[in-house]
């Protein structure tokens, strides 16, 4: 396991799939985006081509700008030759995904052990 610079991420490395959780429960201030997005882009590049998985299992919400990183990290990683599935989004938080078309961009798996056998299948 393995903690990136100041953001509240943690690190995971699983039968060659990289497994990140967003540790905040709230990623809506612009220094917050900053520092997870500077860790992402750093795991997908120590990792390239990277499969991730990142967990949303503690976040309760997420701002527009949060939501921008997201996008660019999936192209990011597309970039690289890898693929990114995210997982355990709650409820209020999928809506907006749905709402903004998202989901429709990101491979969103319930569970974060149907991710991974997601890329095994």
């Amino acid at each position: 396991m393995k903690r990136y610079g100041a953001a509240k991420i943690q690190v995971r490395h699983h039968n060659g799939l990289t497994l990140v959780e967003l540790l905040d429960e709230e990623i809506l201030d612009e220094s917050t985006i900053a520092a997870i997005a500077e860790t992402l882009f750093a795991v997908v590049e120590d990792n390239a081509p990277v499969r991730m998985v990142l967990s949303f299992s503690r976040v309760k919400h997420l701002s527009s700008m949060a939501l921008g990183t997201l996008i660019r990290l999936c192209k990011r990683v597309e970039e690289s030759g890898g693929s990114l599935k995210l997982c355990n989004i709650r409820a209020a938080l999928l809506e907006i995904f749905v709402i903004t078309k998202l989901n429709k961009l990101f491979d969103i798996c319930d569970t974060e052990e149907m991710a991974i056998n997601s890329f095994i299948a």
